[in-house]
């Protein structure tokens, strides 16, 4: 009988697909990657969703993690088109007084824009800076005991509380409100514990790497990942939706860039009764109601910090996205939603024609929610930058189903491939001694659905691939 045709089959090109699969390639094994689109990315594309010209990020578009992966970081990704391009202001933050506070590149100079929270920032943020380079690998891996073990512990002390809680350590609105909305990348109530340590490591990116976005669109990342993997030796088919087992080519290992729900249909009978209890059990969280807008100009905010930042954080005070993220995580539509805004062609004219631009924006809703929340999410906008409404030249809106019908992965509009409480942030998809391990000899996860969870950084699927080089072919 003759040797199969791979050593390994990743199914799946998000992100994590393609990063598990340069990590097979470069260890000398055949890889392939299977995907069910004409084109390769799972989060990472970019398309003219409104008008000729206007080129939108469709699903992530502001990249702080792919900056301070440490994967990312070991390959040659420049060499293969890719080009960050870094805005003056990581974020904004405005207020309904018209001023703003901002996620500056350094620590220092985000204290000075807080007044007398100054001294509290800086307490708050620069312990993690100065250890970055010691938990970094632990932070973004699966949970082990660390290297570092005190500077972890220092992290996982703060990281590990209630937004909330730590809110408090802040006396000004400007504080608390740059703090909730930070935290509210959760996507889930800041009352949670561990909420703290997503806006954690996204100050720390922004100090350390700034919040970039490629050149062109996310589309670049994913491009530059697979041309590095076809040049490495590697193999990338297209157009080709996996439903069963029996469709994929014999291989040693498959790794699967999905989640449990998608992994339950394709490969269930293969596994234990346990494990199949577990994949049933996992929960998704809330999903994103999402917006693009071609706009005649600039979004004309009224603080000035604004028209300077990547992203804009449209949620005024603390209290008030607090309030919605709770809302959201309880099955409720709300009324003045938090809305992620990004404006990328302030600062990258490729994005949109000359004197024209193209802008990105969601909100949090209920899993599966099939509510239009365009008016609510252009109130917010509107209430910060009025006139912005007269500059709408097209929109385009996917709710939670139109998410999911364009990636699988997103169950019900959920992003992060599952809830990440304190549930699910370690113990994702299930319990076990590996969690990209299934009971089914050869057979992985390497999605979002992994630790350590949601974000393009590739480190689900650089740690799916290692266990699985140890497992099945005895490297490393």
């Amino acid at each position: 009988m003759s040797a199969p045709e791979y050593d390994a089959v990743t199914v799946g090109s998000g992100p994590n697909g393609l990063s598990a699969a340069i990590v097979l390639q470069q260890a000398g094994l055949r890889t392939l990657i299977i995907e069910a689109k004409d084109t390769i990315g799972g989060g990472l594309r970019t398309a003219e969703l409104t008008l000729p010209g206007f080129k939108h990020d469709i699903c992530s578009a502001i990249h702080p993690m792919a900056a301070i992966s440490p994967f990312f970081a070991t390959l040659p990704l420049q060499e293969h088109g890719l080009e960050y391009i870094y805005p003056f202001l990581a974020a904004a933050h405005p207020f309904d007084d018209g001023t703003a506070v901002a996620l500056a590149r350094s620590a220092e100079q985000t204290a000075r824009l807080l007044g007398v929270d100054e001294t509290t920032y800086l307490s708050l943020i620069q312990p993690t800076l100065r250890n970055w380079p010691l938990i970094v690998n632990d932070v973004l891996s699966p949970l082990r005991f660390p290297k570092h073990p005190w500077a972890m512990a220092k992290f996982g002390m703060q990281a590990l509380t209630p937004a909330t809680r730590l809110s408090q350590k802040f006396s000004t609105r400007e504080g608390k409100g740059l703090w909730a909305g930070m935290a509210a990348h959760s996507i889930q109530p800041l009352s949670h514990a561990a909420t703290s340590s997503v806006a954690m490591v996204l100050m720390t990116a922004g100090h350390l790497s700034g919040w970039p976005y490629p050149k062109g669109g996310a589309q670049s990342i994913a491009d530059a990942l697979a041309s590095y993997f076809i040049s490495i030796g590697g193999k990338i088919n297209t157009g080709f939706t996996v439903s069963s087992l029996d469709q994929l080519p014999a291989a040693r290992a498959i790794l699967f860039d999905l989640t449990p729900k998608q992994l339950l249909q394709i490969a269930g009978s293969r596994f234990t009764a346990l494990y199949k209890w577990q994949l049933k059990r996992y929960r998704y969280g809330p999903g994103v109601f999402k917006i693009d807008w071609a706009l005649d100009g600039a979004i004309p905010w009224t603080a000035e910090e604004c028209r300077y930042a990547g992203t804009v954080h449209v949620g005024n005070t603390f209290q008030e996205i607090a309030r919605a993220e709770q809302e959201a995580w309880r099955g409720k539509h709300p009324k003045r939603p938090f809305v992620l805004l990004a404006q990328q062609s302030l600062f990258d004219p490729s994005r949109a024609p000359q004197g024209k631009h193209a802008v990105w924006a969601y909100c949090h809703v209920p899993n599966g929610s099939e509510a239009d929340m365009t008016e609510a999410i252009e109130k917010q906008v509107e209430r910060f930058a009025p006139g912005f409404r007269d500059r709408i030249l097209a929109r385009h809106t996917m709710n939670t189903a139109a998410m999911q019908r364009y990636n699988a992965n997103y169950i019900g509009g959920d992003i992060n491939g599952g809830a990440m409480d304190i549930r699910q942030l370690f113990a994702r998809p299930a319990i076990g001694r590996s969690p990209y391990r299934t009971p089914a000899k050869g057979i992985y996860i390497c999605s979002s659905s992994t630790p350590p969870g949601g974000g393009v950084h590739g480190m689900c699927g650089y740690h799916a691939a290692k266990q699985a080089l140890k497992d099945v072919f005895g490297i490393g």
